[in-house]
């Protein structure tokens, strides 16, 4: 993109009152930008309102800075090779997919080795292709139980390597899950494969939150970045619902591992069931507050899923069969017993599948109270038992 034409898609989303919609009238009136500031004042008002006309006349005063910082950013290649990248509406590299949402966004800002596939490079080192039909996003809670996190880190291993990218938000908890998931998938040093798609809302020269910076860089190397939102936007309350229509849109069909019922996850289900796509989502305990969210969408026509074979015999064009290794192993396999003794197993029954307290556990087994706690250690430590704020203990799926 020559500078220039840079100028003037950032001008048009700068510009005070001229939102996407209005904005795409004035591109179907006028063409590309650059025409839609050359046009008088009597030609401007035939599309626009008198109030948008007259702050289409002049440049807003955050132009000259943002211009600067993006022309910078897009000329400046990561160390690791990562593409600085911005896409518009009408360019071949704009994703097909979100040309079909309600309100697809004027301009993309992209970071990493990877491409939408209607980007279609004649150079054949060119990034790993993202297709949309093997796009899955997995969704949940920012505060999920040990168990939601451990199954959207598993879920997301499973369907990459059957082949799907996990798109998600890098939010805490369930999406950060499903991004590490993703890049657990293919042993490390392997290329050629989209393995997740972050949606961010924030610019792109920001990481939210701090704590997933490393989680970023990771995903750029493996995967691709996207924000709809210009370099230098800060975490704000409202752009994050709003970039969940991208989530919706970039992916096939959307997975929710756990949500509260005010969760921003069912938005994502919601856009994504009027889009006439799959919506899956795990069950829990009906104890649970995170679950609460999955059991509404259940009734309301969701695919109840419990591993990640039930969604791939979902999706067309994939033989669960053929990925059934891959797959999470149920609750009852050897494999997953993790060596437990007979005292371990009976703990275990008696912890059952809902978070529990130290007195019930010790009303439930008659342990004594040093007995109890040092058998709920030893389950903690392999990994069978996760330990939760306020004293409560939650046995693993798998254990």
């Amino acid at each position: 993109m020559e500078r220039d034409e840079l100028k003037a898609w950032l001008r048009l989303t700068l510009t005070p009152g001229i939102g996407n919609v209005s904005a795409r009238k004035l591109l179907t009136a006028f063409g590309l930008p650059q025409a839609i500031f050359e046009q008088p004042s009597s030609a401007l008002r035939q599309v626009a309102t008198a109030t948008q006309t007259l702050a289409l006349r002049s440049e807003p005063e955050a132009l000259t800075t943002l211009l600067e910082t993006t022309w910078a950013w897009l000329n400046h290649g990561e160390p690791n090779g990562c593409r600085h990248h911005v896409v518009t509406l009408g360019d071949p590299g704009y994703p097909q997919a979100l040309l079909d949402i309600d309100d697809p966004p004027l301009m993309l800002y992209l970071l990493g080795n990877a491409r939408f596939e209607d980007d279609a490079p004649s150079d054949p080192a060119a990034p790993w292709p993202i297709e949309a039909r093997r796009c899955l996003a997995v969704v949940g809670s920012r505060n999920p139980t040990p168990q939601g996190a451990r199954n959207a880190r598993q879920f997301a291993k499973t369907l990459v390597q059957a082949g799907l990218t996990v798109v998600s938000g890098l939010a805490l908890g369930v999406d950060g899950a499903a991004h590490e998931g993703a890049l657990e998938a293919l042993p490390e040093g392997t290329t050629g494969q989209a393995l997740t798609l972050a949606v961010i809302g924030t610019g792109l020269d920001r990481v939210y939150p701090k704590a997933h910076h490393g989680l970023a860089h990771r995903i750029a190397q493996h995967g691709l970045l996207l924000s709809e939102y210009p370099l230098g936007t800060p975490p704000l309350n409202a752009n994050f619902p709003k970039r969940n229509r991208l989530i919706a849109g970039l992916a096939r069909g959307t997975l929710v591992v756990e949500a509260a019922l005010q969760s921003g996850s069912l938005i994502t289900a919601r856009l994504t069931a009027e889009q006439g796509k799959d919506v899956f989502a795990i069950p829990g305990s009906i104890h649970a507050a995170q679950s609460r969210g999955c059991h509404a969408l259940i009734k309301q026509g969701a695919k109840l899923v419990e591993s990640a074979q039930d969604v791939l015999e979902e999706l067309q064009g994939y033989d669960a069969l053929s990925v059934a290794t891959a797959c999470l192993a149920s609750p009852g396999d050897p494999q997953n017993s993790g060596g437990t003794d007979d005292a371990d197993h009976t703990l275990l029954q008696a912890i059952g599948f809902d978070p529990v307290g130290l007195d019930a556990l010790q009303g439930r087994t008659q342990l004594q109270t040093s007995d109890l706690q040092a058998q709920l250690m030893t389950l903690e430590i392999n990994g069978l038992v996760a330990r939760l704020p306020g004293g409560l203990f939650q046995r693993l799926s798998d254990a």
